[in-house]
């Protein structure tokens, strides 16, 4: 199951779209608002723990392991679902877990499917697929239902609307939600509790008449095969327990080995994500019971590029992903940006890390350069997964994948320069020359060239009229 299907957005090169996105006042404000809360509540409970950072070494931990044998562990998995009622299908790329999802619903009869949110059903783009298919995916999360709503794409891992403020989410409501289902009330306003109370009855709608559901995991257990999802709302508690058929979509890399190694996740992720000390609903369900819950259970394992990102040993850290989004919370890039500029599902430094890893990294190739290496996603991720590592690593491979580039020559260029004092004295002079003729109040801005992508966003002090070998001549050789 070596194989790549990640749907890629489209969007432009990361340089291109963030550009575009900083000109946007509103989002900047509504990001600032939104990462400073999530990040001051975090660290508030972080601090609570006398063994934070000895959970943090414990999560690292298993996840390496899991990782060494995850082939292993897999197939516990696949038995323990079994056993317990459950069917297990394995798809290695986007399209064969759409096609497997597509006709599982479809011999079901039914042409509507309810919707916990998932990253790993926007990654292989399910519900565009089932839309082709006839089938329509409603959303149910508060922030996934307003991006649904408005022909958007999620912006953030925690809170995909991140990017709306109450009062776009409540013209959205009036203008689109009547089109989905029940239409939001005469005379809504952007008060939380009315914004919530009207997605409530939208949605309760949804929940009683579902037939089948689809869902991503947080996590698996291997030895039961006990599948687990966390979320704040409650939508998930409706759509995993009322329909009939529960259709779970999960990335490889969730399983964890056993519950004793879940309950390390479980007191890092809600801390690490909504800035709580437990998450109000934790949902765990073990294939199927008579009576209690969907009478048929279905679990699709995705690989799409996951293995290939698996052997890599350097890259394979960011499969340890909980998915908690602290690093994007701490991370000043993604705070001035948003997510959608990194054209992924997955955004922030999480996403420039893992996406070009699952889509390839000459199709990602600006991603890894979307950073400024300051360490603070590294210092935040609960797992401890060395962020700004992988960033280095990939940008190296990013440049391989383009060969000779210019930057390339340049350096081998400065080598031969450097290497040589005749040659570097030569340089140093033509360099003060040129500097300080092209400078202005004492700073070069934009060069001509190759060297403009640089100089950009950033200026340099003029060169000064001597280098220091020269005075070093003048003022001690000389005796002076």
């Amino acid at each position: 199951m070596s194989t790549r299907g990640v749907v890629w957005l489209g969007s432009p090169s990361f340089p291109e779209a963030a550009r575009e996105a900083l000109k946007d006042d509103q989002l900047r404000a509504n990001l600032k608002r939104a990462t400073t809360t999530i990040r001051d509540k975090r660290l508030a409970v972080a601090s609570e723990l006398d063994d934070w950072e000895a959970l943090r070494e414990s999560a690292a931990a298993i996840k390496k392991r899991t990782a060494r044998h995850l082939d292993r562990y897999l197939v516990a998995l696949e038995e323990s679902v079994t056993a317990a009622g459950g069917t297990v299908h394995w798809a290695a790329d986007a399209a064969e877990a759409n096609r497997i999802v597509t006709e599982l619903v479809r011999a079901t009869g039914e042409s509507e499917v309810v919707k916990v949110k998932s990253m790993a059903t926007q990654e292989i783009g399910l519900n565009e697929h089932l839309a082709e298919a006839g089938i329509t995916a409603y959303e149910t999360d508060l922030a996934e239902l307003i991006v649904q709503l408005g022909d958007d794409r999620p912006s953030h891992i925690l809170v995909p609307a991140i990017h709306r403020n109450r009062t776009e989410i409540r013209d959205l409501f009036a203008a689109r939600m009547g089109e989905w289902g029940q239409p939001a009330p005469e005379g809504l306003t952007d008060d939380p509790a009315e914004l919530a109370e009207a997605a409530r009855r939208h949605l309760r709608e949804k929940f009683l008449g579902a037939k089948v559901a689809v869902s991503g995991a947080n996590f698996a257990v291997a030895d039961t095969g006990t599948v687990v999802v966390v979320e704040s709302e409650g939508n998930g508690r409706m759509c995993l327990t009322l329909p009939e058929t529960l259709i779970t979509v999960m990335g490889i890399e969730k399983v964890v080995p056993t519950w004793s190694d879940l309950e390390v996740f479980l007191q890092l992720l809600p801390r690490s994500s909504t800035g709580e000390r437990m998450n109000p609903y934790t949902s765990t369900w073990t294939g199927t019971t008579e009576g209690d819950g969907p009478a048929a259970f279905h679990l699709v394992l995705l690989d799409n590029g996951r293995t290939d990102t698996l052997a890599d040993t350097v890259g394979r850290q960011a499969l340890a992903c909980i998915r908690c989004s602290a690093c994007l919370n701490v991370c000043p890039v993604f705070e001035r940006t948003g997510g959608h500029a990194y054209g992924s599902v997955y955004p922030g430094p999480i996403g420039a890390v893992l996406t070009p890893q699952l889509v390839g990294v000459e199709n990602a190739a600006s991603l890894p350069f979307a950073s400024t290496l300051c360490g603070a996603c590294y210092d935040a991720c609960p797992v401890k997964i060395d962020i700004p590592e992988v960033l280095v690593h990939l940008r190296a491979k990013a440049v391989e994948a383009k060969g000779r580039s210019a930057e390339a020559l340049a350096m081998k260029a400065a080598a031969a320069v450097l290497d040589s004092p005749r040659l570097l004295s030569a340089a140093q002079k033509a360099a003060s020359i040129g500097g300080r003729a092209l400078a202005r109040g004492g700073r070069i801005g934009r060069l001509p060239g190759p060297l403009h992508g640089w100089t950009d966003s950033r200026d340099t002090p003029a060169p000064p009229a001597e280098s220091f070998r020269t005075w070093w001549r003048k003022n001690r050789e000389e005796g002076r």
